[in-house]
């Protein structure tokens, strides 16, 4: 499981592991992976969005999956420059810039919906970030990171980065449920929270003005 360090803002930051959760074969990945998505579907807005972005697209997933749901809308993505991640883009229909969460090239509220699904927790200033999600966000946010301490603990438990207490490389923010939807409520009107072991996600609305 390779990993990159890139430079964002003067200081070094890991892209993280490659590994594809989303392509495992193992039944216990896919039944954790199963229960994320289900709490994704949840977190979802009744109200169908017209331009959609992903910050931190990762292997792609999760925009492929959204695309199937709103075939009609315009997808947008962003994810840090990063080669052998960008290969998993290939065939999705899709095809996301290198950016980064902190300097979104885009116009206010120009998103109905937004996602940083798995990004929180590898950005040097998360609230900056959370900043940055609304001003491009004109009406619905839809983020997610790794539940602690149980994610490291599930590292833990099968023997992954023992040196590291657990802690994948690349994560330097930690949350506990509350904590991070109280991160999250600093800036957003909260509309729900799901524990799909081992994440919070959370579901937001952008604040009237």
């Amino acid at each position: 499981m390779a990993k990159t360090t890139i430079e964002v803002d003067g200081e070094d930051v890991e892209t993280g592991n490659t590994y594809d959760k989303y392509a495992s074969k193992n039944p216990v990945e896919r039944k954790l992976m199963d229960g994320f998505f289900t709490a994704l579907d949840r977190s979802l807005p009744a109200t169908d969005p017209a331009r959609i972005l992903e910050v931190g697209v990762g292997e792609g997933e999760v925009t492929a999956r959204l695309a199937e749901r709103w075939p009609d809308a315009t997808f947008c993505g962003v994810d840090l420059p990063d080669p052998e991640l960008a290969g998993h883009w290939d065939g999705k229909g899709f095809s996301p810039l290198f950016g980064d969460i902190g300097r979104l090239p885009f116009p206010d509220g120009s998103f109905d919906l937004v996602l940083a699904i798995e990004v929180l927790e590898h950005v040097p200033y998360p609230e900056l970030a959370l900043a940055e999600l609304s001003r491009v966000a004109r009406r619905d946010v839809v983020v997610s990171v790794p539940r602690e301490p149980i994610w490291c603990a599930a590292n833990l438990a099968r023997g992954k980065y023992v040196k590291d207490l657990g802690n994948t490389p690349g994560h330097i923010n930690h949350w506990g449920k509350k904590a991070f939807a109280d991160l999250v409520g600093r800036r957003f009107d909260v509309r729900s929270v799901h524990s799909p072991f081992p994440w919070t996600m959370v579901a937001a609305s952008v604040r009237s003005a």
